[in-house]
C-alpha cells in the first residue's frame, strides 16, 4: 500500500509541473462559445445555439473552452466538445480517460446516419443557425482519442461529424472529412502503420501518437485539418457539431475547434488552367454574389472601376478579389488564377503510312498510334490528351495500338478528349496507309542433324538481304553447320522490310534410356524415356507413330519400339515386355491352357521371383518355377476340382502381387 501511494504522488506532481493544455466549463456560455470563440468576427449572423453533453454527478460537463497555456499544443484556442469530462482531457498523458459506464448517456442519431453506425452513446452536441455574409465556410480542428492505441487504432474508433444543412432541409453534409474524399475522419480512416496490425491510412493527415509528457490526455491525435462547404449568402444554415462514443463508454475522445477559424469567405471557384485540364475557352464571369464593396486585382494590379460583384475576364492572370462588408471584420478574399485554351492547328493532311508487317499481306496491319498523335498538332500543350475516333461523331476512342478495319486506306479522326468544353466541334481527319509485302513469307523451323550444315534460302526478288551473322551476310542464301536462330531482313520494291527466321535446332538419332513397364494392372502402360536433342515421336510398329512416349492398354507379350527423329536424323528401337497372369486355365489334356504360369518374367529380369499357388482357404498348393512348365492343377497327384485359386507372386524387384485366376475342367 505504501508503494501505491507514493507512485500516486508521484503522478500528480509529474502531472502539476507538465505543460498542458487548461481548459474552462463554466466561464462562457454556449451562445458565447459560438458568437465569441468559434466566429469571432461579426461575418455570420448565428442564432438558436444549443449544447447538451454528459450529465455528471459533479457538475462536469463534456464541452467548454480550451486554452493551451503555453504549451506545445498546436491551437492557441477554442472549444473543446469530448465523449468525457473535459477536465480528463489536460495532459500529462498518464492514465486513461474514460468515465465509466455508469454515467452513460445517449448517443445521436443523425450521427448514426452519417456514419453508418448504429450504436453510438455519450454523444456530446453544439448545434446552431446561422446566416454567412459570404459563399464559403470553413473552420480548423483537431482530433484527438484514446483510441490510437496498438493494434486497436485498426479496429475501433469513437465517431464525430459536423453536419450541415440549409435550415428548412432534412439532408445533411457531413464536413468532417478526409480532404478530397467521401470518408469520414476517425482512428481508423487516419493513422501510420501499425506493426502486427495494419497498413498506413491516410496517414499525411496523422499528427503524432503522444507520450507521458504530452499537453494532452489523449494517445494520439489529427493534424489540424480544415472543415469547408459552400453556402448561398444570406441563406439561413443549421449545423451540429457532435461527436460520440461508438459502441462502449471506454477511451474518451475529443474534437478541438480552433478559435476565430469558423470564416464565411468567397469562393471564385477552382483555378481554371491547362495544367488542370480546365481552361477558359471564352470570356468568364466571376461572380462573388456577394453585397458589398468589391475590389478586383489581376496579378496584384489594382482593376480600376470594377466595384461590383461580378467580373468578365477576358485575359490570362491570377485575379484576387476584396469584398467590404458592414460588421464583418474578416473581408471575404479569394485568388483564382485563369488561362484560357490555345487555338490548335493541324501540322499536315499527308497520309501517315505503315507497313503491312504480317505474314499474309491483306492491306491490315497494326498502328502504334501512341507514336503518330504527337505529329498531328503543332501547338499541343504536354497535358493535352489527343485521341482517334474511327468517325467525327464516335464517342470511343481506338486504342493506342489500333489495326485498321478498312484495308490500305483507313480515316481516322483525332479530337482532344479531356479539354472537352473548348474542343467539342473540333475534328482533325487523318488518313492511315498501309504498304504491303506482297511475298508470302513466314519463319521456318529447321532441323540439323550432328555433324551435317544446311542451306538456308531467304527466297529471290527481294531488293536487299541482311542476315544476322558475324560478318553479316547479304546473300540469298547461307551454310550453316551450328545450331540457333538466323534472322534475315527483307526490303522489297515497295520499301517495306520484313525478318524472316530461321530457327535452327540441334537433332540426333535417339538414346533410349529406360523404359517404366506398369503391367499385372487393368491397363497395362509402357512409358519411354529418350535423350538427344531431337524432336522424337514414338511407335511400337515402325509405322503408327506419336508423339507421346506413353503407350497404354497393352496385352501381355513382346513389344519393340521405335522412336524417330523427326528431322530425318534417324531412329532407334529397343524390346520390352508387358508381362501378366493368366485369368485361367484349362488342364483337359487337350494342349491348350494345361498349365497356369506367368511368362517372361526372365525377359525383364526377374527370373529369381517366387510364385506360389493357394486354395481359397489359404492353403498353400504349389510354388512353381518361373522358368518351369507351370502348375497343372493338381495337388499331392489328386486332380483338384474347377474353382478360384489365389497366387502371389514375389517379384525379384522386391514387388509383391496378389490375385486370383479360373480353373475349368
Amino acid at each position: 500500500m505504501r508503494y501505491f501511494i507514493i507512485a500516486v504522488f508521484l503522478l500528480i506532481i509529474q502531472k502539476n509541473q507538465a505543460q498542458s493544455i487548461s481548459v474552462d466549463q463554466n466561464t462562457y456560455t454556449p451562445q458565447q462559445l459560438v458568437e465569441d470563440i468559434l466566429i469571432n468576427s461579426g461575418c455570420a449572423s448565428v442564432t438558436n445555439v444549443t449544447v447538451s453533453g454528459g450529465n455528471f454527478p459533479s457538475g462536469d460537463k463534456s464541452y467548454g473552452y480550451f486554452n493551451r497555456d503555453g504549451s506545445s499544443f498546436p491551437l492557441e484556442d477554442g472549444i473543446i466538445l469530448s465523449t468525457g469530462r473535459i477536465y480528463n482531457a489536460p495532459g500529462p498523458n498518464a492514465y486513461i480517460s474514460d468515465d465509466g459506464n455508469g454515467i452513460g448517456w445517449n448517443g445521436d442519431s443523425d450521427l448514426n446516419q452519417a456514419l453508418n453506425i448504429s450504436n453510438s452513446i455519450n454523444a456530446t452536441i453544439l448545434e446552431f443557425d446561422f446566416t454567412p455574409l459570404g459563399n464559403r465556410i470553413s473552420f480548423d480542428y483537431i482530433f484527438s482519442s484514446e483510441e490510437y492505441h496498438g493494434t486497436a487504432t485498426c479496429q475501433y474508433s469513437d465517431g464525430f461529424a459536423f453536419l450541415l444543412r440549409e435550415v428548412g432541409s432534412t439532408n445533411y453534409q457531413n464536413l468532417a472529412l478526409i480532404p478530397n474524399t467521401n470518408i469520414p475522419v476517425k482512428v481508423t480512416t487516419v493513422h501510420p502503420n501499425i506493426p502486427g496490425g495494419c497498413g498506413p491510412q491516410n496517414e499525411q493527415y496523422f499528427d503524432s501518437f503522444n507520450d507521458i509528457n504530452h499537453p494532452t490526455n489523449f494517445n494520439g491525435q489529427t493534424k489540424t485539418l480544415t472543415a469547408q462547404a459552400t453556402v448561398t449568402p444570406g441563406h439561413q444554415y443549421h449545423i451540429k457539431l457532435v461527436i460520440a462514443d461508438e459502441g462502449n463508454y471506454r477511451y474518451d475522445s475529443a474534437i478541438f475547434l480552433k478559435a476565430g477559424s469558423f470564416n464565411t469567405s468567397v469562393n471564385l471557384g477552382e483555378d481554371r488552367t491547362i495544367a488542370n485540364g480546365n481552361p477558359a475557352c471564352g470570356a468568364i464571369l466571376l461572380d462573388t454574389q456577394l453585397n458589398g464593396t468589391h475590389q478586383w486585382f489581376l496579378d496584384g494590379n489594382e482593376i480600376i472601376g470594377e466595384t461590383t460583384s461580378t467580373l468578365t475576364v477576358t485575359q490570362d492572370g491570377t485575379y484576387t478579389v476584396i469584398v467590404s462588408i458592414p460588421g464583418c471584420s474578416q473581408a471575404p478574399t479569394d485568388d483564382i488564377i485563369i488561362e484560357f485554351a490555345p487555338t490548335l492547328v493541324q501540322n499536315t493532311n499527308d497520309p501517315f503510312t505503315e507497313c503491312d508487317a504480317d505474314d499474309i499481306q491483306d492491306g491490315i496491319t497494326m498502328f502504334d498510334l501512341s507514336l503518330l498523335l504527337p505529329q498531328i498538332i503543332s501547338n499541343l500543350p504536354s497535358n493535352y490528351e489527343l485521341a482517334l475516333f474511327e468517325s467525327p461523331t464516335a464517342t470511343t476512342p481506338v486504342p493506342l495500338l489500333y489495326q485498321n478495319s478498312v484495308p490500305y486506306q483507313q480515316p481516322l479522326y483525332a479530337k482532344v478528349i479531356n479539354i472537352a468544353d473548348c474542343y467539342d466541334n473540333e475534328v482533325y481527319p487523318i488518313l492511315l496507309e498501309v504498304a504491303t509485302f506482297t511475298e508470302d513469307y513466314s519463319d521456318e523451323t529447321l532441323g540439323l542433324c550432328e555433324n551435317n550444315s544446311i542451306v538456308l534460302d531467304a527466297g529471290s526478288g527481294f531488293s536487299s538481304y541482311s542476315w544476322n551473322t558475324t560478318p553479316i551476310q547479304t546473300s540469298q542464301s547461307i551454310v550453316v553447320s551450328t545450331e540457333g536462330d538466323y534472322a534475315v531482313t527483307l526490303e522489297n520494291a515497295s520499301g517495306c522490310f520484313k525478318t524472316k527466321t530461321f530457327h535452327v535446332i540441334g537433332s540426333q538419332i535417339a538414346t533410349i534410356e529406360n523404359i517404366v513397364i506398369n503391367d499385372f494392372s487393368e491397363n497395362n502402360t509402357a512409358t519411354i524415356f529418350a535423350l538427344g536433342s531431337g524432336l522424337y515421336e514414338y511407335s511400337l510398329n515402325g509405322l503408327d507413330y506419336q508423339d507421346s512416349p506413353i503407350f497404354e492398354n497393352l496385352l501381355p507379350g513382346k513389344y519393340t519400339v521405335y522412336v524417330n527423329d523427326k528431322n530425318n536424323c534417324g531412329f532407334v528401337t529397343e524390346t520390352f515386355y508387358i508381362l501378366d497372369y493368366p485369368k485361367f486355365f484349362t488342364p483337359n489334356g487337350d494342349g491348350y491352357n494345361d498349365t497356369w504360369q506367368i511368362e517372361n518374367l526372365d525377359k525383364n529380369g526377374l527370373e529369381n521371383s517366387n510364385i506360389y499357388i493357394f486354395d481359397r482357404f489359404g492353403k498353400l498348393l504349389k510354388q512353381i518355377n518361373p522358368l518351369g512348365n507351370g502348375w497343372n492343377g493338381t495337388y499331392n497327384g489328386e486332380l483338384l476340382p474347377s474353382s478360384d485359386y489365389w497366387f502371389v507372386l514375389e517379384l525379384s524387384n522386391g514387388k509383391t502381387i496378389r490375385n486370383h485366376f479360373s480353373m475349368k475342367r
